[in-house]
């Protein structure tokens, strides 16, 4: 019964990529451009994020 169902999973996981392909040629294609910047807002967010999951981890020790 197991592997059916990681047939089953796999066989839905082909069939998702399939539908999604068109959407994904399409956003590819017509998608927004990164602009002078976009880099430096997507950092500081991670950033903070890091520091904070290590913050995390020195209060548990």
């Amino acid at each position: 019964m197991e592997l059916f169902l990681k047939i089953a999973a796999a066989a839905l996981l082909v069939l998702m990529l399939f539908y999604l392909w068109p959407v994904y040629k399409q956003w590819q294609e017509n998608g927004p451009k990164a602009q002078k910047g976009d880099w430096q807002a997507a950092i500081l967010p991670l950033g903070a994020v890091v520091l904070f999951v290590i913050l995390l981890i020195m209060a548990v020790r």
